[in-house]
């Protein structure tokens, strides 16, 4: 993604990094300048939700890497790229681990079965909002 290599090109500018793959180097480290752990993500990760729950209630109290590597995933499918580039997008070795995601969106079910059966109600039915003697009427049923 264009906007991912703009910003990955931008850190290894910032942090002289000339060619990381050449050396043994970790990309990201914490600030010991050690490989960035899981636990060092989620720390990350954490100290940001703290910071922005005082301005904001939209986020869960809790928010660990997986469920941003989950969400990404949904986004994908629900922009409907194909479930075989996203089980490669996420390393997943077998399909079926993938198809957790396809089985979890019910938006993109919903969408689907809208789109197999045509629309049951005629485009060319009448402007019943302007008929003041059918509004008067449905008025009374209350």
């Amino acid at each position: 993604m264009k906007n991912t290599v703009a910003l990955l090109q931008n850190y290894l500018l910032e942090n002289k990094l000339d060619n990381p793959w050449r050396n043994e180097e970790p990309l990201f480290t914490n600030n010991q300048h050690h490989k960035l752990t899981k636990k060092g993500i989620a720390y990350i990760i954490s100290k940001y939700v703290t910071s922005a729950h005082k301005t904001s209630t939209l986020l869960p109290s809790t928010v660990k890497p997986h469920m941003l590597r989950h969400s990404k995933a949904m986004h994908l499918l629900q922009a409907g790229v194909n479930l075989i580039y996203i089980r490669d997008f996420l390393g997943h070795v077998d399909i079926k681990t993938t198809e957790i995601y396809a089985r979890a969106d019910t938006e993109t079910k919903r969408k689907a079965i809208e789109n197999l059966y045509p629309d049951l109600i005629d485009s060319n039915l009448p402007d019943w909002s302007k008929d003041q003697a059918l509004l008067s009427w449905l008025a009374e049923l209350k």
